[in-house]
């Protein structure tokens, strides 16, 4: 969030369009919790995880009187558009802003689960997978050490797009998201066949969203049916902060440099997101209507058939 941040910042400096942050977000919009914004208080920020306006949930937001207030708050800053970085939440929060007080509101998708509809990427996603990465390349070395099978959690909310394409990039010998409810039966197989043919490392991802009963349900039924050895690991919120990757910086600065031009050009009410490598516009009534995006079920399957 930071790199799209920066690019904002720097998109409207060029169009000589000052720019206010309002810290932790709709609560800092409620509340009044500004910081000016320039380009050199973005410089130095690009390469940092998180967000250096903060942010929070706002109870207040979610209620008429609280976005009159933070209207009220905006036309009082002089702000006349808002650029909201976030989720599907964030965005039914700004397009009520919007349809309310007729307030010009551009988003940028920004959540790490990959499950926001109109945009193929969204800021923090590729970060997270490969952060849950380097954790399956250690735990790795531990399974074919020991012979214990690992069962690892990875975010992803209701979605399982971090953990198809964490056991697709890892090699895992199996994958469970809330997609697709079929695969413990099988896995137990697979797992017994591959003990039998002499392997002993084991990596199973599990979607933190699954509705099996849960990594530590799964883990027990699926271990017990394989008759094998155990372990369990939660990479939780680890994989929510760290160094952005490269990927992560630059679809950060092209979506944040395309909202600037968006609100710039009068088109308001719109998420810009990625597809097929290009920045699009994709209307918040579309986005929010659709809600969570289908993660790729062919990717899933390709990771099943990899699988070994």
């Amino acid at each position: 969030m930071n790199a799209a941040l920066r690019a904002v910042v720097r998109t409207a400096s060029r169009h000589d369009i000052g720019v206010i942050g309002y810290r932790d977000g709709f609560a800092g919009l409620v509340k009044g919790w500004t910081e000016e914004l320039d380009d050199r208080r973005v410089g130095g920020q690009i390469q940092r995880g998180g967000t250096m306006i903060g942010t929070s949930r706002c109870p207040e937001f979610k209620e008429p009187d609280g976005r009159a207030r933070a209207a009220a708050q905006m036309a009082a800053d002089g702000v006349s558009g808002l650029l909201v970085i976030g989720g599907d939440g964030s965005f039914r929060g700004a397009l009520k802003l919007q349809e309310e007080h007729r307030i010009a509101v551009v988003g940028v998708p920004g959540t790490i689960d990959n499950d926001i509809y109109g945009t193929d990427e969204t800021i923090g996603f590729d970060t997270a997978v490969n952060t849950a990465m380097q954790a399956i390349d250690r735990l790795r070395d531990t399974s074919e050490a020991t012979g214990m099978t690992f069962f690892v959690e990875v975010m992803g909310r209701a979605s399982g797009t971090i953990a198809i394409q964490v056991a697709l990039a890892g090699g895992a010998a199996g994958v469970l998201v809330p997609e697709e409810h079929g695969e413990a039966d099988a896995l137990a197989a697979r797992l017994r066949r591959l003990g039998e043919e002499g392997k002993r490392s084991h990596l199973v991802i599990v979607s933190e969203g699954d509705e099996l009963g849960g990594v530590y349900e799964v883990a027990q039924k699926v271990s017990e049916a394989a008759g094998c050895e155990y372990r369990v690991v939660v990479l939780g919120h680890v994989q929510r902060g760290g160094n952005p990757t490269a990927r992560d910086r630059i679809i950060s600065g092209m979506m944040g440099a395309g909202a600037v031009e968006a609100l710039v050009a009068g088109r308001a009410g719109v998420m810009v997101g990625m597809w097929r490598g290009q920045v699009v516009e994709v209307p918040l009534t579309e986005v929010v209507a659709r809600g969570q995006g289908v993660p790729r079920l062919d990717m899933l399957e390709l990771a099943q058939q990899l699988a070994g």
